[in-house]
């Protein structure tokens, strides 16, 4: 059964728009799972706030901080503190519904080639669609320089389900998730990018999966098929990709996507409609993947991280993702066969994305309070 950690709440703002550093507070958190007990001790600090609907976090070599803003910013924190700098070269985007600048990420050779990925929700003709490219941070940090999409975005009315998520695999190439745009059906079509995993090379070339190799009706780049929503993605320590996906009322997913494989949407799924009724087929098909862990009712997954960091010993290898209609933070033990312990307080309003940070702290965005946070054991 899921059990929920206890928390004693706590509020704290700072001025708008500056790097706020605070003294740190700390929540006393009772971890219940059956008769078992214990306490953990656990402090949340205040980064920065003034942001408008942060959605992104990334981590630059020597300490400063890349935050997307979904109306278009690209933000630099500096490490010394300080207010924010706006970056410039940031491709133009439709900010509309839940789409507008998304997801950023800074590759692991960044000190050699100052690359940097964005995703984005770009207007097209008929709407506006998720794309995503890079470009390379100039010297100074004050610019993103000679950015390229890497993806010819399809456009749909309205603004929903973009998905968007980066990740870095071990060998250097990359995958973008993407979302059904509201549109069920197109999850299960292989000649468009929604509702997908897609994956390129390090340097944009679409890599479509061997499994769709001899298919003329296949999008280029296309890795697996069948999501609906993927909000967070992220490695385990063995280079497995991870992801969640927003479910309808119930049915949030954890997947492992892998090349070629369908993940059900919109024939299966553990949810319902909004309105009640029943979703496709079932809960199961042959052909069709099973989640390694689903929620029902929905927390609206956002952001997801493995921890591999020094600062919470106990937590290696667990997940964790953030809750847009939950207020919490979700943690995840694979090895208990994905038993969950809850995080929650007043800082957990909204989640958007949450990270390691190089230190082993857990970064995390509340949209709410536009604002980013630190939890730390308590000093």
């Amino acid at each position: 059964m899921p059990y929920r950690i206890g928390f004693v709440q706590i509020h704290r703002r700072g001025p708008l728009r500056q790097l706020a550093i605070v003294l740190g507070l700390s929540l006393l958190c009772m971890l219940t799972l059956g008769q078992h007990v214990s306490a953990q001790t656990l402090q949340i600090d205040k980064i920065a706030d003034g942001l408008d609907e942060p959605w992104a976090i990334g981590f630059l070599p020597g300490g400063d901080v890349l935050v997307t803003e979904r109306d278009g910013a690209l933000l630099r924190l500096p490490a010394k503190g300080g207010a924010p700098t706006r970056v410039a070269g940031v491709p133009e985007v439709a900010a509309t519904g839940q789409g507008g600048l998304l997801d950023v990420m800074v590759t692991r050779d960044f000190v050699q080639t100052r690359r940097i990925w964005l995703s984005y929700a770009a207007a097209v003709k008929g709407g506006a669609g998720t794309s995503a490219g890079f470009g390379y941070l100039s010297t100074d940090g004050t610019r993103l320089e000679d950015f390229r999409a890497v993806i010819a975005p399809v456009g749909h009315r309205g603004g929903r389900h973009f998905g968007a998520r980066l990740v870095e695999a071990l060998d250097g190439t990359v995958f973008l998730t993407t979302g059904d745009r509201g549109q069920d059906d197109l999850a299960q079509r292989l000649d468009g990018p929604e509702g997908k995993v897609l994956h390129f090379s390090a340097e944009g070339m679409p890599l479509t999966a061997a499994e769709f190799a001899g298919r003329g009706d296949v999008w280029a780049g296309l890795y697996s098929y069948g999501h609906r929503n993927i909000q967070g993605a992220t490695l385990d320590d063995t280079g497995r990709l991870l992801t969640v996906e927003h479910g309808a009322r119930g049915g949030d997913e954890v997947n492992a996507p892998a090349p070629g494989r369908n993940y059900g949407w919109p024939v299966i799924s553990y949810g319902r409609n909004y309105i009640g009724t029943k979703i496709g087929e079932g809960r199961a098909k042959p052909g069709m993947e099973q989640p390694l862990h689903y929620w029902d009712p929905s927390i609206a997954p956002s952001g997801l991280m493995v921890y591999s960091g020094d600062l919470f010993p106990d937590w290696g290898g667990h997940m964790f993702t953030g809750s847009l209609n939950s207020d919490l933070i979700s943690r995840l033990d694979p090895a208990q066969g994905y038993v969950e312990a809850r995080i929650a307080a007043e800082e957990t309003a909204r989640v958007r994305d949450i990270r390691q940070a190089p230190d082993g702290s857990i970064w995390f965005l509340s949209v709410i309070e536009g604002a980013i946070y630190k939890l730390s054991p308590a000093r």
